[in-house]
C-alpha cells in the first residue's frame, strides 16, 4: 500500500510543477506581448531612411546640416558683434572690419560649395577656385560692392601674411634627401619648363602688352609656376588607382612641382627688386642680385638661429617652433617691403624654413601640421581678396584679350618644352604627353605673388607702375580661373587613357585617401 501511495504523491507533485511552469510561460508570453505592443513596428528600408531624414531636418532643436548652418551663421554674427563692441563704427557696412568678415565668410562658403561639385573618377575641384570666384562676385555685384570696402593697406598686409605662410610651408616641404637623389629627368622637369615658360611670357608680354623687361619677367614668373594644390591631389588620386605607379610618374611630378614653385618665386622676387630700383639696367641687375644675396644670407642666419632656439628640452616645443618660423617669415616679408628690398623677403623665408626642416628632421612634421592649419585659416583671405581686386568695369577688354593670348602662347611653350625635356628618359610617347599635360594647372603661387607687384606699385604711387601691376594681377586671375579646373579635369581624364595601371597597395590607398579628404 505504501508503495502505491508514494507514486501517487510523486505524480501529484509533478502535476503541480507542470501547472506552475505553464503559469510562468503564460506570464512571460503576456509580458512579451505587452513589450511588443509598446515597441514601434519594424520599418522597411524606405521607411527607415525617409522619416530619419525628415526627423533630422524637422527636429527641435535642429540637427545635422541645419544645425551646422545655424551654428556657422551664429558664429559669424557673434564674431561681428564682438568686434563691433570693440571697434564701433569700423565694423559697420562700408568699413574695413565688416568687409574683411564678409569676404572671409563668403570665401569659406564658396570653397565648400566648390568641393560639393563631384565628378566620378576625378579629383574634387579645388576650394581655392570657389574662394576666388566669391571675392570676384562680391566686388562686381552692385549691392555687395557698396557695403564691402577694404583699405588697400589692410588687404595688402593680409595677402602678405598669407604669402609668408605658404612660403614657409614650401620651405618646410622640401625634402633634402629627395633633392639629393633627384634624377636628371626630375631636375630638368623642375627647372626647364618653369624657366622656358617664364621667358616666353616675358618676351610675349613685352611686345603685346608693352611691359618693360623687368615687369615682363615678373609677369612670366607669376605664370611660370604650377599649382601644388591641384597637381598633388590629382596625382595622388591617380596613384591610389595604380596609374603611372610602375614608372613612378606621380612621385616624379609631385617632387618636381615643389622645386618648380621655388624657382618661380625666386625669379619673381629677383625681378621685383630690379623693377623698383633706380638707375641703369646694369645697376638694376646688380641691385636684384644684391637682394637675392641679402635674402639668402638673412635666411641662413635666421634659419641657424631657429635650429637651436627654442631648445629641444622645452615644453610645447612644436607650438614655439611654429610661432618662431611664422613670426620670422612674416617679419622677413613685411620688413623687406619696409626697407625697400622687395626681392629679399620671399627667398629669406624659404631658406630659413628649409634649414629649420633639416635640423628638426622628423620633428618638423608637427610644425608643418600647425603651419598648414594657419594656411587653411588665411587661405580664404588670400584668394577672396585676390578675386575682390578684379573689377569688370575697370578691366580693359583689349588687355584681357592680350593677357589670354600671352597665357595661351606661354603655356604652349611650356607643354612643348616639358615633352622634349622628358624625351630619352624611358617614358613611352603617351606617358610623355601626360607629363606635359599634367603641368597645366596654376593657382596657389599665382594667388600668392600675383598682387605683390601691384601692392608695391601702390606704395610708390605711380599710375604707370600700377597699370603694369594690374596687368600681372589680371593674368594671374585668368590663369587660376581657366587652368585650375581645366588642368584637374585633363589630368583625371587623360591619366587612365595614357598611363599603365598596376595593382595599388592597400595601405597606400588608405593613406592617399586620407590626404585627399584633408581640407587643407
Amino acid at each position: 500500500m505504501a508503495n502505491k501511495v508514494k507514486p501517487q504523491k510523486e505524480n501529484a507533485l509533478d502535476s503541480k510543477d507542470v501547472s506552475d511552469n505553464k503559469q510562468k510561460e503564460e506570464a512571460t508570453r503576456l509580458d512579451n506581448s505587452e513589450q511588443q505592443m509598446q515597441e514601434p513596428l519594424p520599418k522597411t528600408e524606405e521607411t527607415k531612411e525617409t522619416p530619419g531624414k525628415l526627423r533630422q531636418i524637422c527636429a527641435c532643436p535642429p540637427q545635422g546640416c541645419l544645425a551646422s548652418l545655424v551654428t556657422n551663421v551664429a558664429t559669424v554674427v557673434l564674431f561681428w558683434a564682438v568686434t563691433w563692441t570693440l571697434s564701433g563704427d569700423e565694423s559697420l557696412p562700408g568699413r574695413n572690419i565688416f568687409g574683411l568678415i564678409f569676404i572671409y565668410s563668403f570665401s569659406v562658403l564658396g570653397g565648400k560649395l566648390m568641393v560639393l561639385i563631384k565628378i566620378p573618377n576625378l579629383p574634387p575641384l579645388p576650394r581655392l577656385l570657389g574662394m576666388l570666384l566669391s571675392g570676384f562676385l562680391i566686388r562686381n555685384i552692385p549691392f555687395t560692392n557698396e557695403i564691402v570696402k577694404i583699405d588697400v593697406k589692410w588687404g595688402s598686409a593680409l595677402r602678405n601674411i598669407a604669402l609668408s605662410i605658404i612660403l614657409a610651408l614650401a620651405g618646410l616641404g622640401l625634402n633634402p634627401e629627395a633633392l639629393n637623389k633627384l634624377k636628371a629627368v626630375c631636375f630638368r622637369l623642375s627647372l626647364g619648363p618653369c624657366i622656358i615658360e617664364s621667358c616666353s611670357a616675358a618676351v610675349i608680354s613685352h611686345f603685346l602688352l608693352g611691359l618693360p623687361w623687368e615687369w615682363g619677367f615678373m609677369f612670366g614668373f607669376v605664370l611660370g609656376a604650377v599649382s601644388p594644390a591641384v597637381v598633388v591631389l590629382s596625382m595622388l588620386g591617380l596613384q591610389a588607382r595604380g596609374y603611372g605607379v610602375d614608372k613612378g610618374i606621380p612621385t616624379l611630378l609631385i617632387a618636381a612641382g615643389s622645386l618648380d614653385d621655388i624657382v618661380a618665386i625666386t625669379g619673381f622676387n629677383t625681378f621685383l627688386g630690379m623693377a623698383f630700383s633706380t638707375g641703369s639696367t646694369f645697376k638694376s641687375l646688380l641691385h636684384g642680385l644684391m637682394e637675392v644675396a641679402i635674402g639668402a644670407g638673412a635666411g641662413i642666419l635666421l634659419g641657424t638661429f631657429i635650429c637651436f632656439f627654442p631648445s629641444r628640452d622645452e615644453i610645447h616645443l612644436a607650438w614655439k617652433r611654429t610661432f618662431f618660423i611664422m613670426g620670422l617669415a612674416m617679419f622677413s616679408l613685411l620688413g623687406s617691403r619696409y626697407f625697400d628690398i622687395h626681392g629679399s623677403g620671399g627667398l629669406c623665408t624659404v631658406v630659413l624654413a628649409f634649414l629649420a626642416g633639416i635640423a628638426w628632421a622628423e620633428q618638423k612634421n608637427a610644425v608643418e601640421e600647425l603651419v598648414a592649419i594657419a594656411w587653411s585659416i588665411f587661405q580664404p583671405f588670400l584668394f577672396g581678396l585676390i578675386g575682390a581686386e578684379i573689377s569688370v568695369v575697370s578691366l580693359n577688354p583689349k588687355m584681357v584679350g592680350l593677357c589670354l593670348a600671352t597665357l595661351a602662347l606661354a603655356l604652349t611653350a611650356r607643354l612643348l618644352a616639358t615633352f622634349l625635356l622628358v624625351t630619352a628618359s624611358g617614358f613611352e610617347f603617351k606617358e610623355k604627353v601626360f607629363i606635359a599635360l599634367a603641368w597645366i594647372p596654376k593657382a596657389t603661387v599665382q594667388a600668392a605673388i600675383g598682387s605683390v607687384a601691384l601692392d608695391t606699385a601702390r606704395q610708390h604711387k605711380d599710375a604707370t607702375l600700377e597699370q603694369y601691376g594690374l596687368s600681372i594681377l589680371t593674368a594671374a586671375f585668368l590663369a587660376i580661373l581657366l587652368t585650375a579646373p581645366t588642368g584637374a579635369l585633363i589630368i583625371g581624364l587623360a591619366g587612365p587613357k595614357l598611363l599603365h595601371q598596376t595593382r595599388p597597395d592597400n595601405a597606400d590607398v588608405k593613406r592617399i585617401q586620407s590626404i585627399i579628404a584633408s581640407p587643407v
